[in-house]
């Protein structure tokens, strides 16, 4: 694996989104299951256990997911997605339930390079603040533990 496949490139275009680039070594059509079936979720998001409580993947359709960290304790992450078009595309919203009213509007755009795919996502904040928050909240590290076991789920589902 390279360094890129590895890390997720994070970074800020404005002062209120955050631009996340990462390469899977799988393509587009499983790397876009993986984000989007109900099945492959607990597999690989988050950094300790989660549960997929609702995910109805279609414009209008609601989504939770509930995490269990490493100490037990348990958060709730929803929203409702506005667009989806497989496996090219898909926009939603994205509210961490411990933090009402704060919501982000996540846009995953998935883009075929053969053999592996780029998945660049887009998270656009109300204010400064509130991405500045996200960043701080340890994110980065987050983001980099799922997409590794993301990468441990592509390597053990290849046809």
């Amino acid at each position: 694996m390279t360094t890129e496949q590895q890390t997720a490139v994070i970074t800020t275009p404005t002062d209120r989104e955050v631009h996340v680039e990462r390469v899977f070594d799988a393509p587009r059509e499983r790397v876009w299951a993986a984000f989007n079936d109900p099945e492959l979720i607990p597999q690989w998001w988050g950094v300790g256990e989660t549960r997929v409580e609702q995910m109805d993947v279609r414009p209008g359709g609601m989504w939770r997911y509930i995490s269990a960290g490493p100490d037990g304790n348990e958060s709730a992450f929803r929203g409702v997605y506005r667009e989806v078009t497989p496996p090219e595309r898909v926009v939603r919203t994205f509210e961490w339930e411990p933090m009402p009213g704060h919501i982000m509007v996540e846009i995953a755009e998935f883009e075929d390079l053969g053999d592996r795919t780029r998945v660049i996502t887009t998270m656009q904040f109300h204010t400064p603040e509130e991405r500045d928050g996200m960043l701080n909240s340890g994110m980065e590290w987050g983001l980099n533990a799922s997409y590794v076991r993301l990468d441990a789920l592509l390597a053990g589902s290849a046809a």
